[in-house]
């Protein structure tokens, strides 16, 4: 299985800067916070205002994050332009247990991918995380709301594929949402 304190940090040059990916610290909320607030934004300027609110995701569950080792940083020269949480395992997320509408490409060992966002100043910036993501351990599924438009074309870029809806709990509701999946060419 894959142990995540061994992952290697990627470098590479996105928008004339040096890019990489880090675990998340606690002096890093702050900023986390920002990120996720300029998120919502955006995500509401695009049709997409229900996904996130005005409160999602909040810090107790960011510091959780940080605090387990599953929060990670894109770093920019010096400067977080986006976060994202990361598990890989197996069943390492319960509301991928059930599938509607669809199968998975496969039963094994998965990383998921929650929470990512970017500040907006570096184009590319979630493409870079999700890629990373599936360096780390070669099978990526990720979800998202059905009128989140911008993340959905994001993953078609990346080559994902729709699966089918999930369901996750909010607030004691079962919320949808669809799912995607992608095995890294070594894979298939």
């Amino acid at each position: 299985m894959w142990d995540l304190g061994l992952i290697e940090e990627r470098f590479r040059h996105v928008d004339g800067g040096l890019m990489e990916i880090r675990h998340t610290r606690e002096e890093d909320i702050v900023r986390l916070m920002e990120i996720y607030a300029h998120a919502r934004r955006f995500m509401a300027g695009h049709g997409n205002p229900t996904q996130w609110g005005a409160t999602w995701p909040p810090e107790a569950l960011i510091r959780d994050d940080v605090a387990r080792g599953h929060g990670y940083a894109c770093v920019q020269d010096g400067r977080i332009v986006g976060t994202f949480f990361f598990d890989c395992g197996v069943d390492v997320e319960p509301s991928y247990a059930v599938l509607e509408g669809g199968t998975w490409l496969s039963d094994g060992p998965y990383g998921v991918v929650h929470r990512i966002a970017s500040d907006g100043s570096v184009p590319g910036t979630g493409g870079f995380c999700i890629e990373w993501a599936l360096e780390q351990c070669h099978h990526l599924r990720i979800d998202t709301h059905a009128d989140n438009y911008v993340m959905r074309a994001l993953l078609a870029k990346l080559g994902f594929v729709c699966r089918g809806t999930i369901y996750v709990r909010d607030d004691g509701t079962r919320s949808p949402r669809v799912a995607f999946e992608r095995l890294a060419k070594t894979m298939r």
